[in-house]
């Protein structure tokens, strides 16, 4: 069965556009609202990317933070994110979900049990932050026994003999790291040159879908928009705090922000 998350890829393709990611913290600011938002999002987005809030983040930048603080103080357990997952896939069965999280929280529920649940949550792939090539080859394994895509993290200082070994071992979706910083940073590096990077990626397998992300805002998205796909996350989760501050409804909000987003690239 082809995973929904490759089915994303093609209808865009199709539509001579990236697809559009996007990535919200579960929980944020309530498992209520985050599940509002995503349900808002989801006509405008083409893979939902989904975080595990986490109190010591290796990749995320201060507003993924602010949310994953958000979300802990509101008592989200990683059964709640799952227990999110599957009320969304009710009605969006077909709209690909990607987790985001790090391995600790995988390897203290047990790989096995989080795998599981990840199916009967029809969870469609996952990002493990800190769970490097080749020391993910088995857990990757694993995730493709359960049709479940492992995406694997490629960044500006991957040296060429790296590129190619991972690339061969990924799955279908790769993930670009734009740039050398975490989540949300302003952009450091011009998009011709990321773009530059990123075509080299492509290069050696230009048959699987290579996302990018880091840095990517409303002025940045649609001079990279050649890319298979584009991630907004930092933008989305600094739009839910500022609601927050001047006490509008964050729903609505963000699926003002998302619907440019998508305008910019179509």
């Amino acid at each position: 069965m082809i995973n929904p998350i490759s089915i994303a890829f093609k209808k865009a393709k199709q539509q001579s556009r990236p697809a559009l990611l996007t990535y919200t913290v579960a929980g944020d600011n309530s498992k209520k609202k985050s599940l509002e938002i995503l349900k808002s999002i989801s006509n405008n987005v083409d893979i939902c990317e989904i975080g595990f809030p986490h109190n010591t983040p290796i990749a995320d930048g201060g507003q993924i933070q602010t949310s994953s603080n958000r979300a802990i103080k509101n008592g989200l357990k990683i059964n709640d994110v799952f227990k999110i997952v599957k009320e969304f896939k009710k009605k969006f069965i077909s709209k690909p979900v990607i987790l985001m999280g790090y391995y600790n929280m995988i390897y203290q529920y047990g790989e096995n049990k989080f795998l599981e649940k990840c199916k009967r949550s029809y969870v469609n792939g996952l990002i493990v932050v800190d769970l490097p090539w080749p020391e993910n080859k088995i857990f990757s394994n694993k995730c493709k026994k359960k049709s479940i895509a492992f995406i694997q993290l490629l960044s500006p200082t991957t040296s060429d003999e790296r590129l190619k070994k991972i690339i061969k071992d990924s799955h279908d979706m790769i993930y670009y790291i734009s740039m050398l910083s975490t989540t949300g940073g302003k952009l450091k590096v011009s998009p011709k040159k990321i773009l530059t990077n990123y075509n080299k990626i492509k290069k050696i397998d230009p048959k699987k879908n290579c996302v990018i992300g880091f840095g990517i805002t409303e002025k940045t998205i649609s001079a990279l928009k050649s890319a298979d796909g584009l991630v907004v996350g930092s933008a989305i989760c600094k739009e839910i705090t500022r609601s927050l501050k001047y006490r509008q409804n964050p729903v609505t909000n963000v699926s003002k922000i998302v619907a440019k987003l998508r305008n910019k690239i179509s």
